[in-house]
């Protein structure tokens, strides 16, 4: 069995439009997120929303190339926004996985 690993620093900010459609209700798309974190699979990751809400997720890979970022209803609650289309600043800051 492997070992775990340990969490490793990000630092990647970026602004992106809530969207509606695919396998989540609601999700950003990480643009460069593939050439950002080495892989197209499935990574773990914390970071907070627009300066403030933090959060931890799954980057989902959508298949054709950029990760997709799953808000659940509880962040969009919490940042005050799930209209497609609304703006959500996200600053990447931990890699779990």
């Amino acid at each position: 069995m492997a070992a775990a690993k340990e969490p490793q620093p990000l630092d990647f900010t970026f602004t992106a439009p809530i969207c509606k459609d695919g396998a989540f209700a609601t999700y950003l798309v990480v643009e460069g997120s593939a050439e950002l974190l080495g892989t197209r699979r499935a990574i773990k990751v914390t970071g907070t929303l627009d300066n403030k809400t933090p959060f931890q997720a799954t980057l989902m890979p959508s298949g054709t190339g950029p990760h997709w970022l799953p808000l659940r209803a509880a962040l969009c609650k919490a940042i005050g926004k799930s209209d497609a289309g609304e703006q959500v600043r996200v600053h990447l800051q931990q890699r779990l996985s």
